[in-house]
């Protein structure tokens, strides 16, 4: 399996918009306020956009998304002609295997725990002047730890393609280019006789 060019441009434009947009949940993580309920005597919390929920699942979509790609390409490391050598470059696929899938959960564990958190609203909170009393809200960071892992799943990814496509396409060269002296041909003889041409395969 030889390196594509578009399979890692998938790969880099995948993981690049799930960062963006799990920055973007980071920044637009919701806020609220305790704010009197006109009908009694109770308080509640008045909650800011939503935003951050569907940015977070935005990015958790697009990064398992690339993970389904690179492994759906490389067949999830099960597979290969040349990984069954043991190779520096088959070292390295496993190493980055491992490496991505570690940073890929991470990332998506940041992302899916930041979207439900943030999407959790405090409805009521007791009785009114109740100050001392905070609102569920998504503490900061959250977001921000799924964006970092996120670019170690791209590095990982693109590095386990790599080291992959390398072991791979190596070794299954090295065996065509052996097998290639092998196929020859003898020369054909060739016999006259009585004015007539017979090869060594008449009778």
């Amino acid at each position: 399996m030889a390196m594509s060019v578009p399979i890692l441009a998938i790969i880099f434009a995948l993981h690049l918009i799930a960062f963006v947009f799990a920055v973007g949940a980071e920044r637009r993580r919701s806020f609220a306020k305790v704010v009197p309920d006109q009908y009694d005597e109770r308080t509640y919390c008045l909650y800011s956009t939503d935003a951050s929920t569907v940015y977070g699942l935005s990015a958790f979509g697009l990064l398992l998304l690339s993970q389904v790609v690179v492994n759906g390409v490389t067949r999830c490391l099960c597979f290969g002609k040349g990984l069954v050598s043991a190779t520096s470059s088959t070292t390295c696929a496993i190493f980055f295997f491992v490496f991505s899938w570690l940073s890929f959960l991470g990332a998506e564990a940041c992302l899916l725990a930041g979207s439900a958190k943030n999407a959790y609203h405090t409805k009521y909170r007791g009785i009114f002047g109740g100050e001392n009393i905070s609102c569920a809200t998504l503490r900061k960071g959250v977001f921000a730890a799924g964006a970092a892992l996120t670019l170690l799943s791209l590095v990982g990814s693109v590095f386990y393609y790599w080291a992959h496509s390398r072991a791979d396409t190596g070794g299954w060269q090295k065996h065509q280019n052996e097998g290639v002296g092998m196929t020859e041909q003898p020369p054909e003889f060739v016999i006259f006789k009585n004015g007539s041409k017979l090869s060594c395969g008449d009778h």
